[in-house]
């Protein structure tokens, strides 16, 4: 169970990076306008429409993986062993061994002079 925390673990960790640097290196929609007045180009590695697809569904890939790595670790992590019990089954546990449960008396309230604090 803890190696599979862990390749959890790392695989939510390393999608997240991954999918910090893709958003941060794609550009904006805006970006093409401000190339059709002149005022920048256009151009990248991957061509000018093949980034976008290419760029885009890898983000969107990682962004998949990086939520059921998340939903993963929240299952995993709300998971309680079953050896515990319920309370209940601990209470039946601590009976004695006569079988009769000794009964539980509440303490008196102080009341009066046992109200006042001494020094």
């Amino acid at each position: 169970m803890n190696i599979v925390l862990t390749v959890l673990l790392a695989l939510q960790i390393l999608s997240a990076l991954t999918m910090i640097g893709l958003i941060l290196i794609q550009h904006g929609k805006g970006a093409d306008m401000g190339a059709a007045f002149g005022s920048g180009s256009s151009g990248s590695l991957f061509g000018a429409s093949g980034s976008a697809n290419f760029m885009s569904r890898t983000t969107a890939v990682l962004a998949t993986v990086f939520f059921v790595a998340t939903l993963a670790l929240a299952y995993y992590g709300n998971v309680r062993p079953s050896s515990s019990g319920s309370v209940l089954e601990g209470a039946a546990a601590t009976v004695p061994a006569s079988g009769v449960p000794t009964p539980v008396v509440p303490a008196t309230p102080a009341s009066g002079a046992a109200l006042i604090p001494s020094k």
